[in-house]
C-alpha cells in the first residue's frame, strides 16, 4: 500500500517504535501523522496491544485501540531474543533518527537498550523513554496500569465532579474513560521528541550532531492537566470532587440531551444574561459584581439549570455560540463522526483496517496550516514492512521526493 509523506511537515523523519503500552504507542501515531515514517517493531506474534479488547464489530481479533494507535505506521517483527532479531533491530535503529521506547529498565539493560548502551552505538539518535513513572528516581523501575497512573496523578481524586457528583454523591472516584493518562505521556513524548530534533540541529540525520535523551513520565505529564488544582494549593485550597465545580455552570440538563456551561469573564456573564433572555433574577445589580456571582453559585445554578431544561441541545448552542457564550453539547460518537464542525475539519478519515474492511478514522485531534492532515493508511499487517530491515526506512521519502 502506497504510504507517501510527500508534503507533511514531518516527511523525511524516520522513527522506530518499541512499544507495548499506550503511551509510546500514541506518540509513534502523532509522529507518523504528521508524516514520519514509524516503523513499528513488534516480537513474534505481533505487539500486546493487537489483542487489546474492545474488537471491532463482528471481529474477535481486531481490536480498536490497536487500530487507531497504529495507523499509518509500518510493522516489523524482530525477536530481540536471539542474536538475528537484534541484528535487524540495530539495522533499524542505525538509520533512525527516533527511537520510542516503553520497555522496562531491566529489561533494556539486558537487551542493550539504555541510555548508555544507545548513546555509544547510535551517538546521533533522539532516544524517548515514555515510563509510567519516568527513567530516573526511586519509581522508575515502578509499573502502573492506566488506573494507577490517572490516581497517582491527582485526577482520580477529582473525578466525577460538578453534576455527577450532585447526581450520585455516594458514588466512588472513577477514573476518565480509555487511556487518557498514556496518552498525555505520548503527547509529551511526541513533542519531547521534536524539542530534541529542533535543539540538535532540525531532525535530519545528515545534519545532526548529537542525539539525545528524552525521559517522560506518565504520572507528570497527567499531572500538568490538572495544573489549576494543584496551583490552588498555594492559597490553602485542596479540591475535592464533591467540592470541585464552577460556581455555576457546568453540565445542565436540557430537554433532549446535556450541554456543557462555561462563564470565565465577565463579557461571557453577560452573553449568558442575554441568551436566557434577561430574567428578572438575573438583573439584580448586586450580580454585575463577579465575587457576589460566586458566592450566590447555587441559587444562580438552580436558575439556570431549570431553564436549559426547557430548551433543546441545539437551540441552546446555536445561539449560546453567537452570543459568545462557551457552550457545546454533549454528542454520542455517531453525532462526533457525523458531526457538521467534524466534516468542515476533516477530522476523520476512511481507511482499510485489515480483518475488518473500511472503517471512519480520527486523524489528529489537530490541523497543521490551513488543510487538514491525512493519513496514509490504516494499520499495518503484521510484519508488512519487513524489507525495510534490508532497505533502509527513509527509501521511500526518497523515492517519493525524486518522483516528484
Amino acid at each position: 500500500m502506497a504510504r507517501s509523506t510527500v508534503g507533511l511537515p514531518l516527511a523525511g523523519l524516520n522513527v522506530v517504535e518499541l512499544s507495548r503500552g499506550v503511551g509510546a504507542a500514541y506518540a509513534g501515531r502523532l509522529l507518523a501523522t504528521l508524516g514520519a515514517e514509524t516503523l513499528l517493531v513488534e516480537p513474534p506474534g505481533g505487539t500486546p496491544l493487537r489483542r487489546e479488547p474492545p474488537f471491532l464489530p463482528g471481529t474477535a481479533e481486531v481490536g480498536a485501540l490497536f487500530s487507531y494507535l497504529a495507523a499509518g505506521k509500518g510493522s516489523v517483527v524482530c525477536d530481540l531474543a536471539d542474536a538475528e532479531g537484534r541484528a535487524d533491530f540495530e539495522a533499524l535503529l542505525s538509520t533512525a533518527d527516533v527511537f520510542l521506547c516503553d520497555l522496562p529498565l531491566d529489561e533494556r539493560g539486558r537487551l542493550g537498550l539504555d541510555d548508555h548502551d544507545l548513546r555509544v552505538r547510535h551517538p546521533r539518535l533522539v532516544s524517548v523513554s515514555v515510563l509510567p513513572f519516568g527513567a530516573v528516581g526511586s519509581k522508575a523501575h515502578w509499573d502502573g496500569e492506566e488506573i494507577n497512573l490517572i490516581h497517582a496523578a491527582g485526577e482520580g481524586y477529582l473525578l466525577p465532579n460538578g453534576l455527577s457528583a450532585e447526581l450520585f454523591p455516594d458514588r466512588p472516584p472513577l477514573k476518565i474513560h480509555g487511556h487518557f493518562a498514556e496518552m498525555q505521556g505520548g503527547i509529551v513524548a511526541a513533542l519531547g521528541a521534536l524539542a530534541a530534533l529542533l535543539a540538535d540541529g532540525g531532525g535530519a540525520a545528515g545534519r545532526r550532531v548529537e542525539g539525545q535523551g528524552v525521559d517522560v513520565s506518565i504520572q507528570d505529564a497527567t499531572l500538568a492537566v490538572g495544573a489549576f488544582a494543584v496551583q490552588r494549593y498555594g492559597d490553602g485550597s485542596l479540591e475535592h470532587r464533591v467540592t470541585r465545580s464552577f460556581k455555576y455552570g457546568g453540565v445542565l440538563e436540557c430537554a433532549d440531551g446535556y450541554v456543557e456551561l462555561l462563564t470565565l469573564e465577565e463579557r461571557q456573564w453577560r452573553g449568558l444574561v442575554d441568551l436566557m433572555e434577561r430574567p428578572t433574577w438575573a438583573l439584580d445589580p448586586r450580580l454585575a459584581d463577579p465575587l457576589e456571582r460566586s458566592r450566590r453559585g447555587a441559587e444562580i445554578n438552580a436558575e439556570i439549570r431549570a431553564w436549559a431544561r426547557t430548551h433543546t441541545t441545539a437551540d441552546l448552542v446555536t445561539r449560546a455560540q453567537r452570543l459568545g457564550v462557551p457552550m457545546a453539547k454533549y454528542a454520542s460518537p455517531a453525532d462526533v463522526v457525523a458531526g457538521e464542525h467534524e466534516r468542515a475539519r476533516g477530522l476523520f478519515q476512511t481507511v482499510e483496517i485489515p480483518g475488518f474492511g473500511p472503517c471512519q478514522t480520527l486523524v489528529a485531534p489537530f490541523h497543521v496550516g490551513d488543510a487538514p492532515l491525512r493519513l496514509r493508511a490504516g494499520p499495518p499487517r503484521l510484519g508488512e514492512s519487513q524489507d525495510r530491515i534490508t532497505a533502509p526506512i527513509g527509501t521511500t521519502q526518497k523515492q517519493a521526493v525524486e518522483a516528484r
